[in-house]
């Protein structure tokens, strides 16, 4: 099945900027008469040469339509389309129609807080979202100023690009913008709880729902301060002040990426908002995101890509100059070791799969089609890339080049073209051997030592051939004592004596490659992985191996052994780019048995030999909870916990989880423990828990989320994806792996963007590790009708499980 709007072709964008430049948008929007619809009535003045063309729109119905006067059909509205015959010169446009509020992050998302009952209402417009919320012609080169005129309930406030007045309750009248691309327009509304400061002549805000207040003014100060030190940064660095007024940092219910750059109202989720206790590396993904997020002002909010194909100068930037601020300026100076965790190995999968693509130019042919390379390889690739760069250049010629570049195009838009004719202005040289190896070809080199040759081979992937250059530092350890050695690989073969030693290559991520732990190393490290003091080290022993696992070279039991010397508390979060999420979904379904009792008994032990109430005895007690098969054990720290931990909701929810997915519970106890605290964590956290019990009852509900035929907002429906497929339940589960095959393609029907494609993997059958459940992924996959968005994710989810079944073939457990 296909979508019911058409994409927009990068052929088409090119067409329509050549016929129209528009002037501005004048929109205003009734968010109060309705709880589920809200009126829309747009006015947008543009040029044009004169001639057919169309607006997007894609409303639930159309009051009125008229183009210079004359009134339009609302019939010839055709998905998403409105077809338009154009003037020569200026033309005015004015749409008049009820728009949905959403409930998938997108659009206008409207939700509903169970802590209080109160609703909030966001904007995300990105990529091709704007359409249900105003008319317009939505492609990023076709900039325009906005002034938007709100009503919106009485005890309501209203944030957006740029600064509002409310001369009445209910009213709220926001001042016109500077030029913005569509997908840059926001409102944030709603019973906000809102916080305000100003720094260097710039109003600062923050906001969060009322129910989650008590935590944003704990968090405020710290905000509030790696905001006024990046924007200091930023300002030395780019010698360019921020430019779009006030800068509120709102964060929002059920958003589904980090974080969006809208100037003057960056839009974040509200996780980020910490309403339990954490671990230092949220807080470090917490500070990068801010920066990221600020350097997007520049990289992006000033100077735009004037298409899809060039998002990396959005984002590759963004990703650079976030963790470059965070790790200079702010608290969070082990931002780079972080980032190896967090960013490392998701840019590598990315870049190893069928699917991937070059940095730059990758072949966006349609909007639907960019959505998809917003990914490991336009955010971590691209972002070492240009630290790359960097180094080669210095920061004289980088900066000096980037200054340029937004000097040049300010309020416009540009290629990449563009910016490194800059760079070469700035005295860079030919960047042309640079661009076409590393931004230009798809795929990472890979670099393993071979000890007896006393080489390092670096073996280009076979199907995107380049010529690159590798300089990085290598690790070394002689009798348990660790030095480093820096190296530069020019060709296929370069010689390395390692003697005896232990050697990691690259530890410290100063170039892009798939770096393999040899046999000898691997070994060694099981004794010397625990005493390893340099984070920078150990990040890198544990990118390699998982390196190494992912290309069948590193077995699971090899894994576990090192798990089990060293368990890894540095890397605990909630996400498959971590090491302890990893460990469960990949290796140890994969690993002898008894592997899940030793671990479980490594994280206890290391649980007990931590200072009390450090965060790595936090990190522990999760890894402790996620590898229990005791329902005693679980149960007795939901009555005490270990001394320094308090048992907050979220390590409850972790427990009542993890007994779910044991049969040690039922749904009257989940039901009980949502009762009492109905927070949005717990809603979340609940369909986590209820879609985990093994039987009938929770996989059928898990499937009618997946199906549509149950509507839940965005994070519950990721929670019943990711909860539904358990190790263990297979039996249970067994029925759905076909029904995933032939139900997937008519999930269109029911969602569309961001939440199509997330939806698709995660309700992957990702336990049904077998050669038939790889065939049909393949054969769907290729199927040309099928949604493109779909299409590249299900890809995805088959090379990985195709990776999986290698490692399994490679070291049979039996």
């Amino acid at each position: 099945m296909t979508s019911p709007y058409q994409s927009l072709q990068h052929t088409e964008a090119v067409a329509r900027f050549e016929l129209l430049s528009v002037d501005e948008y004048d929109v205003a929007l009734d968010l109060a008469s309705d709880e589920t619809t809200f009126r829309s009535v747009t006015t947008v003045r543009f040029e044009s040469r004169g001639g057919p063309t169309f607006a997007d729109l894609k409303p639930l119905r159309v009051n009125e339509i008229r183009l210079n006067g004359r009134r339009i059909d609302p019939d010839l509205l055709e998905r998403g389309r409105l077809p338009l015959e154009t003037e020569a010169g200026a033309n005015e446009l004015v749409v008049d129609a009820v728009m949905p509020f959403r409930n998938d992050g997108e659009g206008l998302h409207r939700s509903t807080d169970p802590a209080d009952g109160k609703q909030y209402v966001y904007g995300m417009n990105f990529m091709d979202a704007a359409p249900t919320v105003y008319a317009c012609f939505d492609q990023p080169d076709l900039k325009a100023p906005y002034t938007f005129h709100v009503t919106a309930p009485a005890d309501w406030t209203v944030v957006g690009n740029a600064p509002a007045t409310n001369p009445e309750p209910g009213r709220w009248e926001l001042e016109t913008t500077q030029p913005l691309s569509t997908y840059f327009v926001t409102l944030v509304a709603g019973p906000y709880h809102v916080i305000r400061d100003e720094h260097d002549g710039i109003p600062l805000g923050l906001s969060a729902r009322a129910s989650i207040a008590s935590a944003l003014d704990a968090d405020a100060d710290e905000l509030f301060t790696i905001t006024r030190q990046c924007f200091d940064e930023f300002h030395r660095l780019f010698g360019i002040r921020y430019p779009f007024g006030a800068y509120h940092q709102a964060f929002v219910p059920e958003f589904n990426a980090g974080a969006m750059e809208n100037p003057g109202c960056v839009t974040f989720r509200d996780p980020l908002v910490f309403t339990s206790r954490v671990t230092r590396g949220m807080r470090i993904q917490r500070a990068s995101t801010v920066a990221h997020e600020m350097a997007h002002q520049w990289f992006g909010n000033i100077v735009t890509p004037k298409w899809w194909d060039d998002l990396w100068l959005n984002e590759s930037f963004a990703e650079y100059m976030g963790n470059r601020v965070t790790a200079d300026v702010t608290e969070y100076d082990d931002m780079w070791v972080e980032n190896a965790y967090a960013r490392r190995q998701w840019g590598l999968y990315a870049d190893q799969r069928p699917t991937t693509h070059p940095v730059a130019g990758n072949g966006a042919v349609d909007a639907s089609a960019a959505l998809q390379d917003f990914d490991g390889i336009s955010y971590a690739k691209g972002s070492s890339v240009l630290k790359q760069l960097n180094a080669a250049l210095g920061d004289d010629v980088f900066f000096a080049g980037a200054i340029d570049h937004f000097t040049r195009h300010r309020f416009g838009n540009a290629s990449m073209h563009d910016l490194f004719d800059s760079w070469e202005r700035a005295g860079a040289g030919d960047l042309s051997d640079f661009t076409t190896n590393w931004l230009r070809t798809a795929g990472p080199d890979t670099i393993e030592l071979d000890r007896e040759a006393g080489l390092i081979r670096r073996t280009p992937p076979a199907e995107h051939p380049a010529d690159r250059k590798h300089t990085f530092r290598v690790a070394l350890a002689s009798d348990g004592k660790w030095r480093t050695e820096p190296v530069t690989i020019t060709g296929a073969e370069t010689p390395f004596d390692a003697a005896s030693d232990a050697v990691v290559l690259d530890p410290y991520e100063d170039s892009w490659a798939v770096v393999l732990p040899d046999a000898r190393t691997l070994a060694e490290l099981k004794t010397l992985l625990p005493a390893v003091e340099d984070d920078g080290v150990r990040a890198g022993i544990w990118n390699g191996v998982r390196s190494g696992f992912h290309n069948a070279a590193v077995s699971p039991a090899d894994v576990v052994d090192l798990v089990v010397a060293s368990p890894p508390v540095e890397s605990t979060e909630d996400t498959k780019r971590r090491l302890g999420s990893w460990l469960l979904s990949d290796v140890l379904p994969l690993a002898p048995a008894g592997s899940l009792e030793r671990v479980h008994a490594a994280a206890l032990d290391k649980v007990g030999s931590l200072p009390a109430g450090s965060e790595h005895q936090l990190s522990g007690l999760r890894m402790a909870i996620s590898t229990a098969t005791s329902s005693e054990v679980l149960r007795g720290w939901l009555d005490a916990t270990p001394e320094g931990i308090e048992l907050d909701l979220d390590l409850r929810w972790r427990i009542l989880v993890r007994l779910a997915a044991l049969g040690a519970t039922d749904r009257a106890e989940l039901d009980a423990a949502l009762a009492v605290e109905p927070t949005a964590v717990s809603r979340v956290e609940h369909m986590r828990a209820i879609v985990s019990l093994p039987t009938p009852e929770a996989k059928a509900h898990a499937w009618d989320v997946f199906t549509g035929r149950l509507d839940v907002p965005n994070y519950e429906l990721e929670a019943a994806g990711l909860g539904m497929w358990r190790g263990g339940q297979e039996e249970l589960t067994a029925p759905y792996v076909d029904r995933y095959f032939e139900e997937l393609p008519a999930t269109v029907q029911v969602r569309s963007g961001w939440v199509l494609a997330d939806a698709t993997d995660f309700f992957f059958p990702s336990t049904s590790i077998s050669e038939s459940t790889l065939e049909r992924a393949r054969a769907l996959a290729a199927d040309p009708v099928l949604d493109l968005s779909v299409r590249r994710r299900l890809a995805d989810c088959a090379d990985d499980l195709a990776r999986l079944l290698a490692v399994r073939a490679a070291y049979p457990t039996s």
